[in-house]
């Protein structure tokens, strides 16, 4: 496997007496997009400041590019992007002053003009920062984070507070950026966003990491069992055993015209329902299948909503 562009060992981030960050482990793989999930309070933007050098560590290791955040701050800082969950600029300054003055940061800067093309802002180069759309201001907000064309990219709740359609458009951007061979940290309270973008995530509860892999890897790890729902037109007759379709267990509704089926190979169990239904002659009206989400399994390891 490739040398890893993040590798934290044991690290620890304390306010005080209070222990925000205490002792998590992780790696993120060049080209990857990794994930960090939970509530206010989590801890995983104590971590992520940490990562960027904009905050010390109370203890642990920490590599990022193979820098130390701590010691090689300036360093790292040259060779990373931030888009943070709200950028502000002066309303009078206009996107391409933005772009211009950031590019000034930094030992490298790639091609304005082509970002901005890319971001979908060509037609905004002279606009003023007060007169963008809230998603245009987002899309600038990226543009700023890769003026310097950097391999490691941080989006920090990037979508939060913005219309769907905008949140899609963003959800684009990043996968485009995964394209580029890009490693990205991702931060969000959006499950479906993190299962759309992530290839791996951590779940992160109380300054500790409760799990972490692929989403499919922690669904299947927390509740292995998949849900069949279906509907029929009139009550179904006697139900054999759950194992007559492969299943854990069978729930029948109370006007015995529905069925939840909880099964470990869900397929295999559709299959062999639909089969039975049809030989029994009951018309079925609907089926839905549902298989574990990482809000599922985040409520299954911490007790709360992601969200709480």
């Amino acid at each position: 496997m490739s040398t890893p562009v993040i590798s934290v060992r044991g690290l620890e981030k304390s306010y005080g007496t209070f222990q925000a960050v205490r002792g998590i482990d992780f790696e993120v793989f060049p080209g990857e997009v990794f994930g960090l999930l939970g509530p206010n309070g989590a801890g995983k933007t104590s971590t992520v400041e940490i990562l960027e050098g904009l905050r010390p560590r109370t203890a642990g290791e920490v590599s990022v590019l193979g820098l130390d955040p701590a010691s090689d701050t300036n360093a790292l800082k040259d060779r990373i992007g931030v888009c943070l969950q709200q950028t502000n600029l002066p309303d009078k300054m206009m996107v391409c002053e933005a772009l211009e003055l950031f590019g000034s940061f930094y030992s490298r800067t790639t091609d304005a003009g082509t970002l901005l093309k890319r971001l979908q802002l060509e037609d905004k180069a002279k606009s003023f920062y007060g007169t963008l759309s809230g998603g245009q201001k987002q899309r600038l907000a990226i543009a700023l984070a890769l003026i310097n064309d950097p391999a490691l990219v941080f989006f920090d709740e990037p979508t939060t507070g913005l219309d769907p359609q905008v949140r899609l458009e963003i959800h684009a951007l990043i996968q485009q950026l995964r394209g580029d061979q890009r490693s990205i940290i991702l931060t969000t309270h959006y499950i479906e966003e993190a299962e759309r973008l992530c290839d791996r995530v951590a779940i992160v509860d109380e300054g500790r990491i409760v799990a972490h892999g692929t989403p499919r890897e922690i669904q299947a790890r927390t509740l292995g069992l998949s849900r069949i729902e279906i509907a029929t037109e009139h009550p179904l007759p006697a139900l054999p055993e759950a194992a007559a379709f492969s299943a854990d267990k069978l729930i029948a509704g109370p006007d015995g015209r529905s069925l939840t089926v909880l099964a470990a190979k869900p397929a295999r169990a559709l299959v062999e329902l639909v089969k039975w239904i049809d030989a029994e002659g009951v018309e079925l009206v609907d089926v839905q299948l549902k298989r574990p989400t990482l809000e599922d399994a985040f409520i299954e390891l911490t007790g709360k909503s992601l969200r709480d």
